[in-house]
């Protein structure tokens, strides 16, 4: 009779280091589709700036300091490894965007061109995707760490390989910043 309930015992815990397991491949495999969520609107956004960096070049010629700046962070953006590393470089490419389209502003011309218009209202929507696919990432990155680290969960966790997923956050108090660039249409 104690055998049979060892035996009880060991196949319960069997089937639930399985389930564990299988539940930490899961949410592994969720992590890593909540990235390339990301990777796709940061795509669109990479490739939208030469665009818009080349409907204005011409109109801002003095400028030319702010239109490197923005290709410059944008080669560093396409290097970027892993959400800690991107983080950092997409938010050096936003200040920079930021900027560009600031002085865009004193410019007529930009403001009166249908091109430019267009090239800076589907930037201001690809943002908002590339938003909310950080948000779609660090919920399913924290929900998987979190499965990581609670007992008894954690115990094995570690054995089988599993290792915690980077958030994608700002680390630089200046990326925190909100850039004023006013889009609105004015006569």
């Amino acid at each position: 009779m104690a055998g049979l309930i060892l035996v009880g015992v060991v196949v319960l815990l069997a089937i639930w280091v399985i389930g564990s397991y299988n539940r930490l491949v899961g949410l592994r495999n969720q992590v890593a589709n909540g990235w390339r969520q990301i990777d796709v609107p940061l795509k669109r956004r990479h490739d939208l700036i030469p665009n818009l960096v080349n409907a204005v070049r011409g109109s801002m010629d003095f400028e030319r300091d702010t239109l490197t700046a923005v290709m410059e962070a944008r080669a560093k953006a396409l290097t970027a490894t892993g959400p800690a590393d991107a983080a950092q470089k997409e938010g050096q490419l936003t200040q920079a965007l930021g900027r560009l389209l600031a002085v865009a502003e004193n410019y007529p011309t930009l403001k009166s061109n249908d091109n430019v218009r267009m090239l800076q209202e589907e930037l201001s929507s690809t943002e908002n995707k590339v938003g909310f696919a950080r948000q779609f990432y660090n919920d399913i990155a924290t929900k998987f760490n979190t499965a990581q680290q609670v007992f008894p969960t954690n115990i094995f966790a570690n054995m089988f390989g599993f290792k915690p997923s980077e958030l994608f956050e700002i680390t630089e108090a200046a990326d925190r910043e909100v850039p004023v660039v006013d889009l609105s249409r004015k006569a």
